[in-house]
């Protein structure tokens, strides 16, 4: 059954990029962006994560931490933020049990192709751990300053 606003975003409990694990209560009393993205290193993740490094200063100044999770390992999540300056923190969801969780493992089509994969979805939950914006078929190059369009709305700063 797919998530909603409101509704509390389920628990997770990962390893990171240099092998912490992290749960989403540690997030609580704070506002926390959970980012679902395919692959590290590829063209569109890459985009995508280098812009939540460039705005990650406002995002700070704003109360959100950002949070990427991916299926890859936490090598994998360590040698992409290694490559790229990434000074948030990347999940690593191997056993898949958190995208199922969240409803972003589905069927995607490339080239005529059919596979299971990441659908990109993105999950902006309250500093009570709920659900208030839901981004789906998310572009890459625009997400980082939706997401801060969005905050500052909510924030009541917007200009």
């Amino acid at each position: 059954m797919p998530l909603k606003l409101g509704q509390s975003a389920p628990e997770f409990r990962l390893a990171d990029q240099i092998g912490k694990i992290h749960t989403l209560s540690d997030y609580r009393g704070q506002y926390l962006l959970i980012y679902f993205y395919p692959k590290d290193d590829t063209p569109g993740c890459t985009t995508e994560a280098c812009g939540f490094r460039d705005l990650l200063p406002k995002f700070s100044e704003s109360g959100l931490t950002v949070v990427g999770i991916s299926t890859d390992t936490s090598k994998s999540h360590e040698k992409f933020a290694a490559k790229y300056g990434l000074s948030f923190t990347l999940l690593a969801d191997v056993e898949k049990k958190t995208v199922e969780d969240y409803g972003v493992w589905g069927k995607k089509k490339f080239m005529g192709r059919e596979y299971m994969g990441i659908l990109r979805t993105s999950f902006l939950c309250n500093p009570e751990g709920k659900i208030c914006k839901i981004y789906e078929q998310v572009k890459p190059a625009d997400h980082p300053s939706e997401v801060l369009r969005d905050l500052l709305v909510l924030h009541g700063s917007a200009s």
